[in-house]
């Protein structure tokens, strides 16, 4: 047997139950338009990730399942080896996902000063991703590739996102809209 999960089942009641939460939650807070705006921009850009890495989920059982054992399996599908069998374009791509997560970290923290701390996010972020892919691919057979590329473009995606919004917050006009963006307090 064999069947698909779109990403629109789950996503999409997520979504609306993030916005339900965040309005009742946040009633009582004294929230700028602005800083709705960089939840919710939060929340998409979230979802899309989610979409990205772990949709469609393709599960397999019966005769289309893996017998293999569950550290073979584990092994056989993790990259471990870094360098040797790097794909260029998916590593690209992979810092490319994660630089907006940078940019709204010191958005969202204020004690996320640098990009080492960004970095450290970016990476645990990443982590929690490969984590989750391997664990679908040994379930499921959902045809996902835990890699350590990913870990180490994503944490590196995240920190030149940080170094972006660090550098854009010197132009005025910048420093201006993210003021009125931010939900970290100014010190």
């Amino acid at each position: 047997m064999y069947y698909t999960i779109d990403s629109w089942y789950i996503l999409l009641p997520a979504f609306i139950l993030f916005l339900v939460t965040l309005f009742i939650g946040t009633r009582k807070k004294d929230y700028r338009a602005g800083q709705y705006f960089l939840l919710i921009t939060l929340a998409i850009y979230l979802l899309a990730v989610i979409h990205l890495v772990f949709f469609p989920v393709e599960v397999y059982s019966g005769e289309y399942k893996s017998s293999q054992p569950l550290l073979q399996m584990i092994f056989q599908e993790f990259n471990f080896i870094p360098i040797l069998t790097i794909d260029t374009p998916t590593f690209v791509l992979n810092i490319i996902m994660l630089i907006p997560f940078g940019v709204y970290l010191p958005l969202l923290n204020g004690k996320v000063d640098s990009a080492k701390k960004a970095a450290k996010y970016g990476f645990f972020l990443s982590l929690l991703i490969e984590v989750i892919q391997l664990t679908i691919e040994v379930t499921l057979g959902s045809g996902r590739i835990a890699d350590i590329f990913d870990i180490i473009a994503n944490t590196l995606g995240a920190a030149v996102g940080f170094l972006i919004i660090r550098k854009l917050v010197k132009i005025k006009i910048f420093n201006v809209l993210v003021s009125k963006l931010s939900l970290a307090k100014s010190e």
